[in-house]
């Protein structure tokens, strides 16, 4: 099958958990209609990327370095966010770093108009236990967790990523214990922000703090200024959000409550409004279900979720104001939910998408129905521990953000 359109999928990877053998970024020729996939290069120095964005307008693509800095004498590298430059042929050149204050960048977006990149930083969950002195003399212990982080950085000209225009840090904590098996149930001991999202506007960075159950809304140029809030129900968990092609609707995975949200967004005020929830799975999968990333396909309209646990690639349909799930296929059972397919994308044309099945270690194509939003099996390729996958296409052509088949 030919390659000729140079459509080329960059696979981020992750490298340094106990045995793994992959890491950094791979580039992947990919015919026009996904029936095959071909190793071009790799990138392996920058081992935790578990997050890219392009930039068609430098040819640069940004990547997270998803690391937890080692200490105040770091031996390995910090947590950070790096820009590459897109050869012609495909190739990635290392451009420059920057590093990424709180833990585990784990989200990038950018937005043209104003060369600004977006990050967000998850951070651990594991608390540091630390003795105090009480008010009435006595001995008493205090728990401290990682900051978790909204990062603005304005971009160079060329695509370098400059300086940290600015921070944000999230506070408060959900229900603690939580039912999620995450950290022993301490999943929500501390915000855990886990997407930056620019919405449509071009005027609000949308963050799902999955430790706090709210989804927030920042106003943002040089500064980044708090706009709104949702406060979703305890033990949601919203992870990931998605915008519909007309910017007035959203939808968001719901970690912990294996749930699909789709709400009604003012692009005024940044503020979001409930409209419909339902559960991303069939039928009880004898496991717990946890769902992580969010596409729209946007010629059929159809809402894709990755289901981990019932292990799935799930679509719904929004009729204004209820979803319904529509369909799914199978993916590799995940060793947990940290360790399960993480990602897909669609390709620019929205003839097919790719999944990132870590568990697998595939990246796995499938054809995709404009009309219904079916999926059909295409091909696979074989990729040590494959965590997100963004699209280029090399003629020139804008690439595909990865929900706007």
């Amino acid at each position: 099958m030919s390659h000729a359109a140079r459509l080329i999928a960059y696979v981020g990877s992750y490298g340094c958990a106990p045995g793994a053998t992959g890491g950094g970024v791979y580039a992947l020729a990919v015919a026009a209609d996904g029936s095959d996939l071909r190793l071009l290069s790799r990138v392996e120095e920058r081992k935790e990327a578990g997050y890219l964005v392009y930039a068609p307008e430098t040819r640069t693509l940004y990547a997270v370095d998803e690391r937890k800095t080692d200490g105040r004498g770091p031996v390995d590298p910090p947590a950070a966010v790096h820009a590459f430059v897109v050869e012609g042929d495909g190739a990635l050149r290392f451009l420059n770093s920057q590093n990424a204050p709180g833990p585990r960048p784990t989200f990038l977006d950018y937005h043209a108009g104003s060369r600004s990149l977006v990050c967000a930083n998850h951070g651990d969950f594991q608390h540091v236990e630390k003795v105090v002195r009480l008010p009435d003399g006595g001995w008493g212990t205090d728990y401290v967790y990682d900051d978790s982080t909204l990062l603005l950085y304005g971009l160079e000209v060329d695509g370098r990523i400059g300086a940290l225009r600015d921070v944000h840090v999230f506070d408060g904590h959900g229900q603690d214990p939580n039912f999620s098996p995450q950290n022993g149930g301490h999943a929500q001991a501390s915000p855990h922000a886990h997407c930056a999202v620019i919405d449509p506007s071009g005027h609000h960075v949308i963050v799902c703090d999955k430790g706090t159950d709210r989804i927030h809304s920042f106003r943002f140029g040089d500064r980044l200024e708090p706009a709104a809030t949702l406060q979703m129900a305890p033990e949601t968990g919203p992870r990931h959000i998605a915008f519909d092609a007309t910017g007035g609707h959203a939808f968001a995975t719901l970690e912990f409550a294996s749930e699909l949200a789709a709400l009604r967004f003012d692009a005024e005020t940044g503020a979001f409004t409930l409209v419909d929830r339902m559960s991303t799975v069939a039928s009880d999968p004898g496991r717990v279900n946890e769902p992580a990333d969010v596409r729209i396909h946007r010629r059929s309209g159809c809402i894709y979720v990755n289901n981990r646990g019932e292990d799935s690639l799930a679509w719904f349909a929004f009729d204004g104001e209820k979803l319904s799930r529509r369909g799914a296929v199978p993916l590799a059972p995940s060793i947990h939910p940290g360790l399960a397919a993480r990602s897909f994308a669609f390709d620019p044309s929205g003839t097919f998408l790719l999944v990132a099945d870590r568990p697998a270690h595939l990246v796995r194509a499938y054809g995709v129905d404009a009309t219904t939003g079916d999926l059909s099996p295409l091909t696979d390729f074989a990729l040590p521990d494959p965590a997100f996958i963004a699209f280029v296409e090399l003629d020139g052509a804008q690439q595909s953000a990865g929900d706007i088949g």
